[in-house]
């Protein structure tokens, strides 16, 4: 009964992390865009005195500590809580970014914004509610006995040799064209730099109660494998942001990204073998959930579209007997001027054509 409670006490703490990285993260983007800002009213850019004009503003180094707190946090929440939560909660810096930036940095947050922003909130919630009871790893030891399961050996084997194949064979190739092959190659390898990070957390947990874990070659393993992930990761998600466009980077990296975390995580940790059917349906909805609200967030994001212009959009679609043609959102006084206009038209055209005319497909009349 008490390593019940220590454990729900530990999700608990790590649950509070994810949450706090999250609003950390997201709060980071809006501080140091606001600094930036601020440089470009007073004519200094990053461009410009040097490229390091940003550092005299406090804003951008406010910033990059609430990236460094919200990043620590992330580490310490791998801990104590199963990796199946805390990876997809990282979904709600963006929804902090998206929120904060239309209230400090004027920018619009549309309707498909908001729909999106209440998606990742379900979403969360869901998880939370049906997050998987990982087996106890609670020393360096214990690890080091997953770590050698045939599964995960077998699993770790296959994502080393097609990473090896994706970075030296097809990226080469098809890198530039695809946008899925940076990414697979950052996802594939994040889900093993996650494993590393849950394991050094595991360790200094073990280190903070007075263990000696600074002799456990397993430490050091984990520590220089999770650098070389991270450089491997941070170097193609930069190759992909170049080329292509962010909106279409960020949603698809989250989803391959957190599947194969969700992947690497139930293999290693078995954490889904304890779960009842109702609580892996209720994971997989509350994912897909988040998955969505991130792609309205993002692929939507530079429409101008509002609750008042939706009238008038729905009414020019089913006059025109389509709706393929890009929605433009006009002005309250054009809106109402070509309302009037629609109107008058639309008397026009029953007043020429006789009552018992019926419309075909293609906008011919018969008798």
């Amino acid at each position: 009964m008490d390593s019940d409670a220590a454990q729900r006490t530990d999700f608990y703490i790590g649950l509070a992390l994810a949450v706090s990285s999250t609003i950390f993260i997201g709060c980071s983007f809006i501080l140091k865009k606001k600094g930036l800002l601020r440089l470009a009213k007073k004519g200094s850019t990053r461009a410009g005195q040097g490229g390091y004009a940003y550092l005299k503003e406090w804003l951008w180094w406010a910033g990059l500590i609430s990236m460094g707190i919200g990043e620590a946090a992330n580490f310490a929440a791998y801990a104590f809580a199963p990796a199946t939560l805390v990876t997809p909660l990282g979904a709600l810096s963006v929804l902090v970014s998206a929120v904060l930036s239309s209230y400090f940095l004027g920018e619009q947050l549309n309707v498909h914004g908001k729909i999106g922003c209440l998606l990742c909130i379900f979403g969360s919630t869901v998880m939370v509610l049906h997050a998987p009871q990982e087996e106890e790893v609670a020393s360096l030891s214990a690890m080091a006995e997953k770590l050698k399961d045939p599964g995960f050996i077998a699993y770790a084997v296959c994502i080393v040799v097609s990473s090896l194949v994706l970075m030296f064979i097809i990226a080469p190739r098809y890198g530039q064209k695809n946008v899925l092959v940076y990414i697979l190659i950052c996802s594939v390898i994040g889900s093993l730099s996650v494993s590393c990070v849950k394991g050094l957390g595991i360790g200094i947990k073990e280190l903070v109660a007075g263990n000696a874990v600074l002799k456990e070659p397993l430490f050091w393993a984990l520590l220089i494998f999770l650098v070389i992930c991270i450089s491997i990761q941070i170097s193609y998600l930069n190759k992909a942001l170049d080329i292509f466009n962010t909106s279409i980077v960020t949603p698809i990296y989250y989803v391959f990204f957190t599947t194969s975390v969700m992947a690497c995580s139930a293999i290693l940790f078995k954490e889904w073998l304890r779960m009842s059917i109702d609580a892996a349906t209720g994971t997989v909805s509350g994912f897909l959930t988040i998955v969505i609200g991130i792609f309205l967030l993002h692929a939507f994001k530079d429409i101008n579209f509002t609750l008042d212009s939706l009238p008038l959009y729905l009414q020019q679609g089913l006059q025109s007997g389509t709706c393929s043609q890009p929605y433009v959102a006009l002005p309250t006084e054009e809106r109402s001027t070509r309302d009037k206009s629609n109107l008058t038209k639309e008397r026009r055209m029953k007043g020429f054509y006789p009552e018992s005319s019926e419309r075909r497909s293609n906008g011919t009349f018969i008798t």
